[in-house]
């Protein structure tokens, strides 16, 4: 592929795909700068790997896929360096809703299918076919996030009371 025929291909996956890929940082990263730099970590893996994809539900999953991984890797970092400082700065209660720190609190494996099933509409079939995992292995993760997420709030709601 030319220079110009590369930077027309990569200027509509970012058009295309940018919107939910940050949102989906974001829900793992609870920060807009790390999430910015997942995303363009996530880019830069797509320019440089230039992966060939089957048709544009293989290069959304390939994209959602990378985009997970690398919040993960952000996430271990981020572990690192807060062993090292002894913490990380909190969010800015403005960007914290109960739903949310609920959410954030569950293990990757319950939110990200959590996430991508409500807030990016994903059913189930698809959350499977975009993360590689069979469909029942989908459906148990949704199940028991939202009963993990229903402990938690019920919990933080009894706190309240």
């Amino acid at each position: 592929m030319n220079t110009e025929g590369a930077e027309v291909w990569m200027c509509r996956i970012v058009e295309r795909y940018s919107d939910m890929l940050l949102r989906l940082a974001y829900s793992r990263l609870q920060s807009t700068a790390d999430a910015e730099d997942c995303v363009q970590e996530v880019y830069l893996k797509l320019l440089r790997l230039h992966p060939a994809f089957r048709d544009a539900a293989h290069e959304k999953a390939w994209l959602i896929r990378v985009t997970l991984n690398q919040a993960s890797d952000f996430t271990r970092a981020r572990r690192r360096q807060a062993a090292a400082i002894d913490a990380l700065p909190a969010p800015a209660a403005a960007e914290v809703t109960p739903l949310l720190s609920a959410v954030r609190a569950l293990p990757d494996k319950y939110a990200a299918v959590l996430h991508l099933h409500y807030y990016e509409g994903y059913s189930i079939r698809e959350i499977a076919e975009l993360l590689a995992l069979p469909a029942a292995t989908v459906g148990t993760r949704l199940s028991r996030g939202r009963a993990k997420l229903k402990a938690i709030l019920e919990e933080d709601f009894d706190e309240l009371e």
